[in-house]
């Protein structure tokens, strides 16, 4: 782990090809920064999600756009950013679900955001459609 705060970035296009270049990025990452593999699993998915969520969602699976990721690693706290120039969304609509309702209806996808929330310490959404949309997910060491 640094002793300051490190900085890195991957800009990258909205290609889902592309997903293992950030599972990648973000795993070698996260051990650097000393993360068991456990918590890199957990941190690994959370970002794969956001970035499916920018591909198939902000972008409208448009190849041609970039994901912008940026990690910062501190003392005792990792924090990956996902920025995307799409459509953005109100993450005020988005209702956490009913998981035993969501299981007996045998439903697939949807669970983005929960998944996200559920395996990270922190999340925090900004969203300007159009101009700069980005999530923040913090996991503390």
């Amino acid at each position: 782990m640094p002793k300051n705060k490190a900085t890195y970035h991957l800009k990258i296009p909205s290609q889902t090809d592309n997903l293992e270049v950030i599972r990648e990025f973000i795993s070698n990452l996260a051990r650097k920064a000393g993360f068991q593999n456990d918590d890199v699993d957990k941190i690994e998915l959370a970002v794969d999600e956001a970035c499916s969520n920018v591909i198939k969602h902000a972008y409208k699976k448009t190849d041609k756009k970039p994901i912008i990721i940026s990690v910062e690693i501190e003392k005792n706290k990792f924090t990956v950013s996902v920025t995307d120039h799409g459509k953005g969304f109100d993450i005020n609509k988005i209702k956490t679900p009913d998981m035993k309702e969501y299981l007996a209806q045998m439903r697939v996808g949807g669970l983005g955001i929960y998944l996200i929330k559920s395996l990270m310490d922190e999340v925090d959404f900004t969203i300007e459609p159009g101009v700069k949309n980005q999530v923040k997910l913090v996991k503390y060491v």
